[in-house]
């Protein structure tokens, strides 16, 4: 039997990973304590390099990330760069409730690797990546290419058609695709003097 580790880290550690879109995460996880389950750790306090490989789960509230390693590197000015890998013919995943509603998600999937930069609050999905937004279970608009990136400060998602982030002649396409909403039936329009009228005739 594999036995797991298990690390609880306090919020102010691996702040890199609390969210990948701030603007649509619960705001309540960036409370919560982070969770890092995987089979093995190698911590170097020199390099400031911590990496968890095997089945890595990380759970942040409603954030849930999974991955077969975990990359976390702090700079010298205290900013986390994070890189979750993908298993071998699987994927490396993300989900996380959004704020504005009771079930409203944001997913993201990438075959290669997903980092996330807390300096710049930019997270990048490498190869078959997806990032979709979702209301329960129906999915209301996805993203897919290559290569996605996701401004979390500005909540902007770009693509590209490679996996170096630049768009190149007969590399394929980036597509995105919108559900159409859900809309009101329209109002009568007829004034209540046009009715009064009506009415007198």
């Amino acid at each position: 039997m594999k036995h797991r580790l298990v690390f609880i880290l306090h919020a102010a550690l691996l702040p890199a990973l609390i969210a990948t879109a701030p603007a649509l995460a619960e705001k309540a996880d960036s409370e919560k304590e982070i969770h890092v389950e995987s089979n093995q750790v190698a911590v170097d306090n020199v390099k400031q390099i911590s990496t968890y490989t095997g089945n890595v789960v990380l759970t942040q509230g409603t954030l849930v990330m999974k991955g077969t390693r975990l990359v976390v590197t702090t700079s010298p000015e205290g900013y986390d760069f994070a890189t979750l890998y993908a298993p071998p013919g699987g994927l490396a995943t993300m989900r996380q409730k959004r704020d504005g509603g009771p079930d409203l998600w944001m997913e993201g999937e990438a075959s290669d690797r997903v980092t996330y930069d807390q300096k710049t609050s930019i997270a990048t999905l490498y190869s078959n990546a997806k990032v979709r937004r979702l209301t329960g279970p129906k999915t209301t608009d996805e993203s897919t290419g290559a290569f996605l990136s996701y401004n979390g400060q500005t909540e902007v998602v770009t693509g590209a058609n490679s996996e170096s982030g630049e768009s190149k002649p007969g590399g394929g396409r980036v597509s995105v695709v919108i559900q159409p909403h859900n809309h009101a039936a329209p109002k009568d329009t007829k004034d209540s003097t046009t009715e009064a009228k009506d009415k007198a005739e």
